[in-house]
């Protein structure tokens, strides 16, 4: 199938020879053909000149933010008690981590390899990546709010589970045993600190992450505008010396 493109005063007209042996519908088969045709896949020239040296920045930032949110919130899953049920089931660190170093990894490419597809395609998963980056702040932000080692210092352990009586009524508290109930609770305290310290890192880094998304993203769409006026003008400086051309092939020197 292929596909052609004509503009005209504020119209681009498409024209579309379609396969009558494929099930998909026509917008599909259009969207197929353009991201096969080789002035979408192929890198140009003008495209790398005019899109910033920055996304590579971008992107290698972005990588980093990915294996922070998996390595801390791999610290905070098995930590017993730095992470919420939610954090426990859905796992979001790993796979939020897993999204960020891709969306690294496409602005990359589109730097390396400016192709209009691929530059396309960086700005559509950057302007997705914003929703992630709100939802990682949003999680992250509620995990915070139920951080607790509940299971720490226990009035069964405060007072010796292990030398308690068979008694129902349990015996007072000696001054060994609370003792060890402030060094518990000191020790609760601390890893409180740096469960709640980490769990503020990953919000900081989900906010440079949606930071990084929309820079990314704008930078893609000014580059598409400025490859799209260089081509226009190209066409219209064309369209300009091509009668002096017909002229001067009509009417050859004697």
């Amino acid at each position: 199938m292929s596909v052609t493109m004509t503009k005209g005063e504020g119209v681009t007209v498409f024209t579309m020879n379609s396969n009558p042996k494929s099930s998909w519908p026509p917008i599909c088969q259009i969207l197929g053909a353009l991201c096969y045709s080789p002035t979408c896949c192929s890198v140009t020239e003008r495209l790398r000149r005019v899109q910033s040296t920055s996304q590579s920045a971008l992107g290698a930032m972005q990588i980093m933010v990915g294996l922070l949110n998996i390595g801390l919130g791999a610290i905070l899953c098995s930590s017993g008690g730095g992470s919420w049920y939610q954090m426990d089931i859905y796992a979001y660190p790993y796979w939020l981590g897993a999204l960020f170093i891709l969306f690294g990894i496409i602005c990359i490419l589109s730097e390396k390899f400016p192709s209009p597809c691929l530059v396309i395609v960086n700005v559509l998963l950057n302007l997705a990546g914003v929703g992630f980056a709100i939802a990682a702040i949003i999680l992250y932000s509620i995990n915070l709010a139920n951080i607790g080692m509940y299971w720490m210092c226990e009035r069964d352990y405060d007072y010796g589970w292990y030398n308690r009586r068979e008694s129902s009524t349990p015996s007072p508290p000696t001054d060994e045993q609370r003792a060890m109930k402030e060094q518990c609770m000191e020790a609760r305290a601390t890893t409180l600190m740096l469960l709640r310290s980490i769990n503020i890192v990953l919000i900081v880094l989900s906010v440079l992450q949606l930071c990084l998304v929309i820079s990314s993203a704008v930078l893609g769409i000014k580059a598409l505008r400025k490859n799209g006026k260089e081509v226009s003008k190209s066409i219209d400086d064309l369209e300009h010396y091509k009668p002096l051309l017909e002229e001067v092939t009509t009417n050859p020197i004697a």
